[in-house]
């Protein structure tokens, strides 16, 4: 029997797994049956929390189509929430170790033995556009444009670890993100495909984003998307360099510090239920 721990972050969920030593070699498979929302679990992922050679712990993830991802905001804190609620570590400052990203600082905030607040230092972000990655040879993707069936968008590139193009629409809330998203995902400007981010900016110290995630779709909440969207906004000249960004599912505070050049996401995490499968 394999436990397993029903985690969201801002209702972006995963299945969280600890206890194993390395991945199974079936974690396509599994993540493909245990993610499905009508005949599996549900989530938007797997997550595996593992032993790690430079950090405190590691973490995988792996989509819900079976990919796996660089990195991810949400589930870094579902991963740290889990850690410290569960005993792993009494520690309320550590290091994950990602995919993408390399190690992460995490700082808890505890109330009453459990994480409340989680804040990661996500790292320096990645302007140049061929390190994001794009096929726009440019130190900065800054507005490019992108066409798709007829349709003209400007996308601003930033890599969080995992890659994110930024577009600004009128109103992201109502945007037709199950048109668009895909098709910008795997546009041919993105050879590893991409992280989707619709965007109004509201004020100097507010944005709304919606989200299309590769390998996941539409979800509540997206941390790293988050991070890219002050990134962008910040080059932008939308929004100053801390900024709450509303998604579906809830506020996050990203900031991205002047002086070390690292973004830092802060919000919560949450456990639902624990179960076990066969």
């Amino acid at each position: 029997m394999m436990k397993f721990t029903k985690m969201h972050g801002l209702g972006n969920d995963f299945i969280v797994i600890a206890g194993e030593r390395q991945l199974p070699g079936n974690v396509a498979e599994l993540a493909i049956d245990r993610c499905n929302r009508f005949f599996g679990i549900g989530a938007d992922g797997l997550v595996y929390i593992l032993p790690s050679e430079v950090a405190d712990f590691r973490m995988r993830i792996i989509n819900s189509d079976g990919s796996e991802a660089e990195q991810c905001g949400n589930a870094i804190r579902c991963a740290a929430k889990y850690i410290y609620d569960n005993g792993l570590t009494d520690k309320e400052e550590l290091t994950i170790e990602t995919l993408g990203a390399g190690a992460q600082t995490v700082q808890l905030e505890v109330a009453d033995g459990k994480v409340q607040q989680v804040r990661v230092d996500m790292g320096e972000p990645i302007l140049n556009g061929l390190q994001v990655p794009t096929t726009v040879d440019e130190e900065r993707v800054i507005e490019h444009p992108i066409e798709v069936d007829g349709r003209e968008f400007r996308f601003t590139a930033v890599s969080m670890g995992n890659p994110h193009c930024v577009i600004y629409v009128d109103d992201a809330a109502n945007f037709d993100l199950a048109t668009w998203g895909p098709k910008l995902e795997t546009h041919p400007m993105f050879p590893r495909k991409i992280n989707v981010e619709f965007v109004t900016v509201t004020s100097r110290e507010q944005a709304e984003m919606r989200v299309w995630e590769r390998g996941a779709g539409p979800t509540l909440a997206c941390g790293t998307g988050a991070c890219a969207t002050v990134v962008s906004s910040v080059l932008n000249g939308l929004t100053d360099r801390t900024a709450v960004v509303t998604l579906k599912g809830g506020d996050l505070t990203i900031e991205w510090n002047e002086a070390d050049n690292h973004v830092y996401m802060t919000g919560p995490a949450a456990e639902v239920y624990r179960g076990e499968w066969e």
